[in-house]
């Protein structure tokens, strides 16, 4: 068997300059880390919920009127007043 040191030596610089690398973006990773401010939090309610009440919510389009209650378009009056109808029989009606 041929013994190939050449190889060997270039795959030890490849495999040390890659734990270089590695340990370089590491510290960055720590140094960016440390840079951040924390979040500052005072009680225990989170900011971005603060003062939000549950329930239902105030329309955002100003019609302020509750669910149900809206007002009835003539269509809708037209097809109640149809439906309370009674209904006529076909058999009771002359033939033309």
């Amino acid at each position: 068997m041929a013994n190939h040191p050449k190889v060997s030596a270039q795959k030890r610089a490849r495999e040390r300059a890659r734990q270089e690398r590695q340990k370089e973006k590491a510290s960055r990773r720590d140094e960016v880390r440390d840079k951040k401010t924390p979040i500052l939090r005072t009680g225990d309610v989170d900011p971005d919920i603060e003062g939000m009440v549950p329930g239902p919510q105030a329309s955002p389009w100003g019609d302020d009127e509750p669910w149900g209650e809206e007002e009835e378009t003539d269509e809708e009056k037209y097809t109640e007043k149809v439906a309370d109808k009674p209904a006529e029989k076909i058999a009771d009606k002359p033939a033309t």
